[in-house]
């Protein structure tokens, strides 16, 4: 739990990037499971969705959170995550089931990937499902330089980058999801049925937590600002209260519930390391 738990700290440095890590692992689910792949695989590529950005640890929070194009040099800080990941997780019990996703999700089938290069034959399974879903959410997620894409479009994107970015025979399946309506209640949520909040000033950024209850204050993770939570009849809203939370309010915390509940039904399938 704890290494899933370094994931989500990860996530929160940028406060854009709200339930990426959640909306990966269940794309990877989806995905693992209409190409037919048995229920130890579908636990161990849901999980190495969720942990796939770990070795973002170790990259400075101007590169991680520039909202304008990386230099050269910023973008090869960026490429060496995958082998960071990969280097935290060596000797962990799940080293075994996930470790070759974390290092591959950023390798390509035309050979342009990186950290190696690795061509087609060369990408594990888990690799390949990870890095469509992991574009496909970063296409659709709003940043603050632009604001995620439709579906339809992202879908497209994909489409075009078939046999070079990704697996061609697994998007393919991965487009017929899209196209059936299956990621619907997963794009723009940071948990099923519950949809990332706007900050009035710095837009989706506000990821609440499945238990949270009318009448709790939230922070935006962007610039502090203090707003209630309302729910009713299984909608979420919040209002903005027109404060901003001390320090000490706006400390992030980790979705225990969300992280334990992504354990107790993925790791009954896990076949034993």
């Amino acid at each position: 739990m704890s290494l899933l738990n370094m994931a989500w700290v990860v996530e929160a440095r940028d406060p854009y990037s709200g339930g990426h890590l959640w909306r990966v692992s269940q794309y990877c689910r989806l995905l693992s499971q209409a190409l037919g792949l048995d229920r130890s695989e579908v636990a161990r590529i849901t999980l190495a969705g969720f942990l796939h950005d770990l070795g973002k640890v170790a990259i400075a929070d101007m590169v991680l959170k520039k909202p304008t194009r990386l230099s050269e040099s910023e973008y090869e800080m960026i490429k060496t995550h995958p082998s960071v990941g990969a280097r935290i997780i060596d000797g962990h019990p799940l080293a075994p089931l996930v470790q070759s996703s974390i290092l591959q999700h950023h390798e390509r089938p035309d050979g342009a990937g990186y950290p190696y290069g690795l061509d087609e034959e060369g990408i594990d399974t888990g690799s390949r499902i990870v890095s469509i879903c992991d574009a496909f959410d970063a296409m659709t997620s709003t940043r603050p330089y632009r604001q995620g894409m439709s579906i339809a479009k992202a879908l497209k994107i994909i489409k075009f980058n078939l046999h070079t970015q990704f697996d061609g025979n697994f998007g393919h399946v991965f487009l017929e999801l899209g196209r059936r309506g299956a990621f619907s209640s997963i794009i723009g949520h940071s948990y099923d049925g519950i949809p990332l909040q706007s900050c009035l000033l710095c837009g989706p950024t506000i990821a609440l937590h499945k238990n949270q209850q009318s009448g709790d204050l939230v922070y935006c993770p962007n610039c502090g600002s203090e707003s209630v939570v309302e729910t009713l009849n299984h909608r979420w809203h919040i209002t903005p209260t027109g404060k901003r939370g001390s320090v000490m309010a706006r400390q992030t915390q980790i979705d225990t519930d969300l992280i334990q509940e992504l354990i107790q039904s993925n790791a009954a399938h896990l076949l034993p390391v």
